[in-house]
């Protein structure tokens, strides 16, 4: 059972091949015993699991077969859950009991899904490795002595190694994508503002944008079925038609036109990575796709942009963590300066406090216009880019990451050698568009991912040709030995 896609679980449920139960109990034995040696989630709810695939069986034996009714699939812990513990990954939230759900666990909920728990990530999700969490690394299934990518690094892992089969993850500068890539899975980021943010714990707010990692682009579409659309709790929802990105799968790719980006293939590209990428392109010519040189000339000033921005933003939002209203408090504070330093110092992990330092020193007196007003600037020369090749293409095409995921402990002590590692995904957070990696080939054991840029809200469009890719390639149905 635990081979199958979202897809095919939904129809072996239909089918009544198997029970909702019998399945989220397999699933949630295959977690205790092979979690242990991946780390991959924070909470584990098997009792409410249970409840709820028994709720699911019996609304399936009145005849409701919803396509998403009685699936397990988990949560990354910065979705507030309501009665369940969402941390963040950070010390900080341990104690974290959120009152209510987020906008898109509840709308999951409301389709039938089965939770089974909240998984590892980057503190606050920030981090390419999923190595700054407060409950330790997460390890990739495809070889535990490497990182699986972050932010979302429980959610790949997971998913990746049959514990679940899909999962939530969020991305504000590749966080879905370079761990979909780095574990062999599809993972989609949607566009800005088309999944609603509410109930999602903010890093980055003009970044942050909820998605999905499966195994297959059918998976994600039935997810994104479920979840986009307004939401007038969200500032930043999308007031757009959602479409049938189902049933756009089917679509072929003749007459597709996709760009390929001069920037994406240069020294910094593992050239074996090149060579999966290239394979890639020839299998969609053979699709009826064709291929045009373009050129995004303001990426290499894509990574300096977005961590001014970010940190900026992060500063912002993690302020309100002071050890007075929630989460983490010293003890024996001597007055109320002394909890705001002590409270922060001893909850916030290195990485959070490197960036909300970073952050608060773009934003100060004297060097706003020098470097935060300037990576604004430069925002909006990478959204022009894309404007502009857009007029020309319909997809960009690329790879997901410059390189293969790294050794655990490699990078720690090196953060702007990792931040380097978002220099593909990071362009299309600053300009808000979707972007989704899929699986493309291997190298020396290690999954590779190809990514793919779409217009605003033209996730049908990604999720089309992807899977028309995965219809005559195998990359997505390979499994990590021993799981």
């Amino acid at each position: 059972m635990h081979q199958l896609t979202l897809a095919n679980i939904s129809k072996a449920l239909a089918a009544k091949q198997f029970s909702v139960r019998e399945l989220t109990s397999h699933l949630l034995t295959r977690i205790e015993q092979l979690d242990p040696q991946l780390n991959s989630f924070i909470t584990l709810s098997k009792d409410s699991a249970l409840q709820q695939a028994e709720a699911a069986d019996e609304l399936r034996s009145t005849g409701i077969s919803a396509p998403l009714l009685g699936v397990p699939l988990a949560h990354k812990d910065l979705f507030c859950t309501e009665g369940v513990r969402t941390s963040c990954a950070s010390k900080m939230l341990d104690n974290f009991v959120a009152p209510y759900t987020a906008a898109v666990v509840d709308n999951l909920n409301k389709a039938g899904c089965i939770s089974l728990g909240k998984l590892n990530m980057d503190e606050f999700a920030m981090g390419s490795s999923g190595e700054t969490s407060f409950y330790g690394a997460s390890k990739n299934p495809w070889d535990t002595s490497r990182v699986p990518g972050g932010s979302s690094s429980g959610s790949a892992v997971a998913v990746a190694a049959r514990l679940v089969p899909a999962s939530t993850g969020s991305d504000s500068g590749g966080s879905i994508r370079q761990p979909a890539a780095f574990t062999g899975l599809t993972g989609i980021k949607p566009t800005y503002g088309r999944i609603s943010r509410w109930g999602m714990t903010a890093y980055a707010s003009s970044f942050d944008q909820a998605g999905f990692l499966a195994h297959t682009a059918e998976d994600c579409a039935m997810l994104l079925q479920a979840t986009a659309g307004f939401d007038e709790r969200d500032s930043t929802s999308a007031q757009q038609p959602v479409d049938n990105y189902v049933e756009a799968l089917s679509q072929p790719l003749k007459g597709l036109r996709v760009g390929l980006p001069q920037e994406y293939f240069d020294s910094r590209l593992d050239s074996r990575i090149g060579d999966v990428v290239h394979t890639a392109i020839d299998q969609l010519k053979q699709l009826g796709a064709t291929f045009v040189d373009i050129s995004l000339p303001s990426l290499p000033h894509a990574v300096p942009a977005y961590y001014v921005i970010a940190s900026a933003e992060a500063s912002t939002n993690l302020a309100r963590f002071d050890g007075v209203r929630y989460g983490y408090r010293c003890e024996d504070p001597k007055d109320l300066e002394d909890l705001y330093l002590r409270s922060r110092n001893e909850a916030f992990g290195e990485e959070v406090k490197r960036r909300i330092m970073i952050g608060t020193y773009a934003l100060s007196t004297g060097y706003y216009d020098a470097y935060y007003l300037k990576a604004q600037k430069i925002r909006r020369l990478i959204k022009n880019d894309f404007d502009s090749a857009f007029k020309n293409v319909d997809l960009i095409l690329g790879p997901t990451t410059p390189n293969l995921p790294w050794q655990l402990g490699s990078k720690v002590n090196d953060p702007v050698a990792a931040y380097l590692e978002d220099i593909y995904t990071v362009p299309a957070n600053l300009a808000g568009i979707p972007g989704l990696s899929m699986p493309a080939g291997m190298i020396d054991g290690l999954p590779v991912g190809v990514q793919l840029l779409a217009p605003y809200f033209q996730e049908a469009r990604l999720l089309q040709v992807a899977h028309q890719f995965q219809q005559h390639t195998d990359w997505h149905a390979r499994t990590p030995a021993g799981f």
